[in-house]
């Protein structure tokens, strides 16, 4: 017998806080900032993960949790594996979104736009700024690739954890680094009472200005 409940069933009613026009920033990314400092403010589980959906060159959508590194004027920033599965994606279509779901906020926020890498200088200085630790699994795993067991990956471990122990300062691999979404339409989605949710969106216009709508739920 199923010990899963009925998931249809499942409800619960928002009703924490509004959204409104008249509320917001008037770019997204200063809006994300002041929902993000909240999050952090609020002990929310891992404020920074977010949803990263890619599409590779057959058209199939994937999607994976990664962390938000950086955010500044320009757009959203995390590193991963260039050789990757999210890499070989944005490799043939250099077009992604992200999701944040912040549920003891009721907030949801969904970002749209190209996907490009960051300069080898930004993503030298976020590489020495890891535990050594994590700078050595960035050579040791061959991420998204297929491995034999647990022990081979393990090895790989050891191997270069010996092969950089009297080193200083260890180079960051030409497989790593970091990308930046540059948003082009933004959303921000609260929980409110009986499904009428508030959202407001930002879509970047020709001019470089920002549109503000907002959407029925």
């Amino acid at each position: 017998m199923s010990l899963l409940p009925n998931i249809a069933a499942i409800r619960r009613n928002y009703s924490m806080q509004s959204l409104t026009e008249a509320s917001v920033a008037k770019d997204p990314v200063s809006q994300f900032k002041v929902w993000m400092e909240e999050a952090i403010a609020a002990e929310t589980t891992e404020p920074t993960a977010m949803v990263l959906s890619t599409v590779n060159s057959a058209g199939r959508p994937s999607a994976r949790v990664v962390l938000l590194k950086e955010i500044n004027a320009s757009g959203f920033v995390f590193f991963t594996n260039y050789q990757s599965r999210k890499g070989q994606d944005l490799q043939a279509n250099p077009f992604g979104a992200l999701t944040f779901f912040w549920a003891e906020l009721e907030r949801q926020v969904r970002v749209e736009g190209r996907i490009q890498k960051i300069d080898a200088t930004a993503s030298d200085a976020y590489f020495h700024s890891r535990p050594k630790g994590s700078q050595i699994g960035a050579w040791a795993s061959p991420q998204s690739q297929p491995i034999k067991d647990r022990e081979e990956l393990e090895k790989a471990d050891a191997a270069y954890t010996s092969k950089f122990e009297a080193t200083e300062i260890i180079p960051r691999p030409e497989h790593w680094g970091g990308y930046i979404l540059l948003p082009e339409v933004v959303e921000f989605w609260q929980g409110r009472p009986n499904r009428l949710h508030d959202r407001i969106v930002y879509e970047k216009q020709a001019d470089s200005n920002w549109q503000l709508k907002r959407l029925a739920p």
